[in-house]
């Protein structure tokens, strides 16, 4: 297959399939005497796989490392769990983050009058402070 039908079968676009080669997340494929890349349908699956892991929060580097364990260790469940429940509790950290943002805002929006001047304004006051309030 070329380049143009893998992205088309992956659904995703060219140059990241060339993204994912420059990573070493996908191997360039042999070429043609015409010049152009011949994949394979594996290099669908690869990419496949790539976006769904980015999909639930898994970084470029920590995809490597799922590839990795995949091709290498044939009893690799257990670690490959080990990194999910670690991505859970990045996920939990952050919606943690998220909610406090969020409360932070609440309030700061609950303290704003609709019409005071940009001095008096709360929320660009907390803003310019070192605490945030």
């Amino acid at each position: 297959m070329t380049t143009g039908q893998v992205a088309k079968q992956a659904g995703v676009h060219v140059e990241t399939i060339r993204f994912y080669e420059r990573k070493g997340l996908l191997a360039e494929p042999p070429r043609r005497e015409s010049g152009y890349r011949q994949y394979s349908h594996q290099a669908v699956n690869r990419i496949r796989f790539i976006k769904r892991a980015q999909e639930l929060g898994f970084s470029l580097g920590e995809i490597q490392e799922l590839l990795e364990l995949k091709a290498e260790s044939p009893d690799a469940c257990p670690e490959v769990r080990t990194h999910a429940e670690e991505k859970i509790a990045d996920i939990e950290e952050k919606i943690h983050t998220l909610e406090g943002m969020r409360r932070a805002l609440h309030k700061l929006i609950a303290e704003c009058g609709h019409h005071k001047p940009a001095e008096d304004c709360p929320i660009l006051e907390a803003l310019e402070s070192e605490n945030g309030r």
